[in-house]
């Protein structure tokens, strides 16, 4: 045993951090000497089961010179680090360290157990650790992983690492397992496939939106949601409106948001069909509604005045609060117009105070001059919530 290993141990014995982090700095710091490129395999046992004591019970910058001994322990170390990752009762720091050490390592072992916890972390700082180390072992883990693939038994953690490293190269695996038989496989490759710009991609979306599950299908349509705006050579709107009417309710949604983000007219029509059916679930007209918002044309403004009439309370007052947020100023007037009548019709609902309060703070943000007189008559209201709304609006115009 060299002599500063013995020194070492004798410290860890007595429970000297500090002399223990002493020796294990100056065999760092001689790392390239010939008594440290002579360790024997006893040597590199003590110095890993020591590094290992200063990582579990050392003070923080005990630990931080520590780990700096791993990459000359090597392969050897990463056994006992995992142990030390996944023990749940061991200090967080310590825990945080050895995920920290771990991502020194080009091991599909190594990757899959930094997923785990990046999966199943409560501690932030656990987690947030995990998908750095996953980052900077990136792109050289990859071939290892798409070996795993061919493993069943391993093969959901693997795709779920892949997924996570967010790297171009993994496209060609993800790809493989976009129909594999586990929707949680599929979910996973398609959530994955989704933020890459890649001209294989898009067809495996649409493909996608027929998948027999939900999770699967949804992620498709977030997908091709988020990337709108690049493909202009595919009839989204005929593709994506099927899904409004989706068995699934959390599909309906995002097929709307998706559809929001195209802007067509085309697309607004697609959404006020569904908006005005009295059959549609009030969570998915809330999404049509804020959807039709975003649009920021003539016509999704007169397709959201025409629900105000249709509607229930809590829809009318959703599309109250989306047209106070009308940000184009050519159509902030007609916004304004179509609330004002609103509050003047006979419809019952526009009577309802909470609709009121409402209507007072849109018109408010609104700040069009045209509702004025509509925000006086209102501070006189016999609510007081109604006044204070309205008093409130008023003082934004100058």
């Amino acid at each position: 045993m060299s002599t500063i290993i013995e020194q070492a141990a004798i410290a860890a014995q007595q429970g000297n951090w500090s002399l223990l982090h002493h020796c294990l700095q100056g065999l760092y710091d001689q790392k390239n000497t010939t008594e440290s490129q002579s360790l024997d395999e006893s040597d590199r046992t003590h110095l890993l089961n020591l590094a290992l004591q200063a990582i579990e019970t050392g003070d923080f910058q005990e630990r931080w010179e520590a780990a700096k001994l791993f990459g000359t322990i090597g392969q050897e170390a990463i056994a006992p680090l995992i142990e030390l990752l996944q023990d749940e009762e061991a200090d967080p720091e310590a825990r945080w360290f050895a995920g920290r050490i771990l991502g020194q390592f080009n091991d599909p072992i190594v990757v899959i157990s930094l997923v785990k916890l990046l999966t199943s972390a409560e501690d932030e700082d656990l987690a947030e650790m995990a998908a750095q180390a996953l980052a900077n072992i990136g792109s050289s883990a990859i071939n290892a992983l798409s070996d795993l693939l061919i493993k069943e038994d391993s093969r959901a953690l693997t795709v779920q690492a892949l997924a996570h490293i967010r790297h171009p190269e993994t496209i060609p695996s993800l790809l493989s397992v976009v129909k594999d038989p586990s929707p949680a496989i599929r979910t996973s490759a398609i959530e994955a496939l989704s933020s890459f710009y890649d001209s294989r991609i898009p067809p495996i979306l649409i493909d996608a939106l027929k998948d027999t599950s939900a999770a699967v299908r949804k992620e498709a349509v977030i997908g091709l949601g988020l990337r709108a705006h690049q493909l202009k050579d595919f009839d989204l709107v005929n593709i994506l409106k099927p899904l409004l009417y989706d068995f699934n309710l959390d599909v309906c949604q995002e097929a709307a948001i998706a559809l929001g983000r195209l802007g067509s007219d085309a697309a607004a029509d697609a959404l006020f069909h569904v908006l005005k059916s009295p059959v549609t679930p009030s969570p998915l007209t809330i999404e049509i509604v804020r959807a039709l918002s975003w649009f920021g044309s003539p016509k999704a403004i007169e397709y959201l005045h025409e629900g105000l009439y249709s509607a229930s309370e809590s829809i009318c007052q959703e599309i109250v609060s989306v047209l106070g947020r009308v940000e184009s100023l050519r159509l902030k007037s007609r916004a304004t117009q179509i609330l004002i009548d609103f509050l003047n019709s006979d419809y019952s609902t526009a009577q309802k105070t909470p609709i009121k309060q409402a209507i007072a703070l849109s018109l408010g943000q609104l700040g069009q001059p045209q509702a004025i007189d509509s925000l006086i008559k209102l501070s006189t209201n016999s609510e007081e919530g109604v006044q204070l709304h309205a008093m409130a609006a008023l003082k934004k115009f100058s």
